[in-house]
């Protein structure tokens, strides 16, 4: 074949190609306008709202009816809300609310979408990190991130940390019960702190987070849920957070997002009780790329390529371990920090949960 020949094309494979991209094109401007009507309470205002016009709809949330009248043909179009054409009435289904209008719904993704659009306005500095290879620290993003975030992962937190994922560890909940001394490292915006302080009155908490402006935010959250004396916040980073004897140490998707992952690990197996344990959350992957060629796995590189990976790129040592390291690589980095049993203790299909133990 010379260099002006072309492949033969198989007209059959570009067409269904071509309906595969324009599914994702629609998914991509179709993300944005979730994003605005989550911002604007399009979805909530919906919400057991039973059949409604674009008029009222756009009353009861002090928006504009033609631009409301628009994202609803958009949101019809896309199986999200359900129109009726004998009265021009729009519903959103009681399945679709717990998606994107219930924030305590287990399986809502309102934050996902958010932190999505932080992306996107993160553009060009992405492009950049491309070319040079340099990192992007956490507060280097669009501050969408933040929030976005902490709504995207407070929902499985609810739901699975206290009925799930701390009986699933030997012994734990015994000792929360009676009174445990627990950390959170890379805490956030203490979602994960704040649910387990709730829930285990005689034990005390503190998370630690790089980022001052998620402490902030936490110290108020967990001051407004009525747990900030059992729940403290403070700056520090995971190669160097103060204290000793922890009996639970816990990291919730944040080890892979860490420069020196074997180092953080490293000074929480210090740190911990001589019978502690370490709880660890990561998302769910296998540890081959084709083992994670799918929806979630999709997702989850697409984020680790603009959030996680840079920000690990970003630190000392860089690792990138990224957002689809695995259980076997994820298990290596605790054993090099000296970790002597872990264990997969539970999961579900978006995180694995792993149990340490020095």
């Amino acid at each position: 074949m010379t260099t002006t020949d072309s492949p033969a094309i198989d007209e059959a494979k570009l067409g269904a190609f071509v309906g595969q991209a324009v599914v994702d094109m629609g998914a991509a401007i179709s993300g944005l306008l979730l994003h605005i009507g989550d911002r604007l309470g399009l979805y909530k205002a919906m919400a057991d709202a039973g059949p409604i016009t674009s008029t009222t709809l756009a009353q009861r949330t002090s928006t504009t009816e033609r631009y409301v009248r628009e994202w609803l043909g958009n949101q019809a179009a896309g199986g999200y809300v359900v129109y009726n054409p004998a009265d021009s009435t729009y519903e959103l289904p009681a399945e679709q609310a717990m998606v994107v209008a219930n924030e305590n719904s287990p399986v809502f993704l309102g934050g996902a979408f958010e932190t999505i659009a932080s992306c996107y306005a993160d553009h060009d500095v992405f492009v950049e990190a491309f070319r040079t290879g340099a990192g992007v620290g956490w507060a280097a993003h669009d501050h969408r991130l933040f929030s976005g975030v902490v709504r995207f992962f407070r929902p499985g937190y609810a739901a699975h940390l206290v009925d799930e994922w701390l009986p699933a560890l030997d012994g734990v909940v015994e000792k929360l019960r009676s009174g445990a001394s627990v950390v959170d490292v890379g805490c956030g915006l203490g979602a994960s702190t704040i649910i387990m302080a709730q829930a285990f009155e005689r034990s005390t908490f503190v998370g630690f987070d790089i980022h001052d402006v998620s402490i902030e935010a936490a110290r108020k959250a967990a001051l407004e849920a009525g747990v900030n004396q059992r729940a403290k916040f403070d700056v520090a980073s995971a190669k160097d957070f103060p204290g000793q004897g922890y009996d639970l140490v816990c990291l919730f998707d944040a080890l892979h997002d860490m420069g020196d992952p074997v180092g953080a690990a490293r000074r929480i197996r210090q740190a911990m009780a001589p019978d502690g344990t370490l709880l660890l959350v990561e998302p769910n992957a296998g540890d081959a790329l084709e083992e994670n060629l799918n929806p979630v796995g999709r997702t989850y590189y697409g984020l680790s390529t603009v959030i996680c990976t840079p920000g690990s790129l970003d630190q000392e040592v860089g690792l990138g371990l990224g957002a689809q390291a695995g259980e076997r690589q994820l298990a290596e980095v605790l054993r090099q920090a000296g970790f002597s049993q872990v264990r997969r203790a539970t999961e579900t299909p978006f995180n694995i949960i792993l149990e340490a133990r020095p």
